[in-house]
């Protein structure tokens, strides 16, 4: 696979996640690093949503969602799934789902 091109990851996020700014945090750090996709809570207490950017970016990305979040978070486990090539983006920025 091409190292250059565009890439896309879901992510699901398990601990102490909701209700500690986690979103938020999500979304300014994906703003930062400058991907794109979203981020929502899920009715059972995780944080799920998508990123979509270079495989650098994106790994930077999963390493923040594994092992920093938001300062009050605490994240017992990370699942990343249909880590894949995209041939262009879906999204034109990063936005937290409601």
């Amino acid at each position: 696979m091409c190292s250059t091109g565009l890439w896309s990851m879901d992510y699901e996020i398990y601990g102490d996640v909701q209700g500690v700014f986690f979103r938020k945090y999500t979304e300014d750090q994906a703003k930062r690093v400058a991907v794109v996709g979203w981020v929502r809570n899920t009715p059972h207490g995780t944080v799920t949503g998508q990123v979509q950017g270079s495989r650098e970016k994106v790994e930077i990305m999963k390493n923040w969602l594994k092992n920093v979040g938001s300062p009050m978070s605490r994240i017992d486990k990370a699942v990343f799934s249909n880590e894949q090539q995209i041939p262009n983006l879906e999204y034109t920025n990063f936005k937290t789902k409601y």
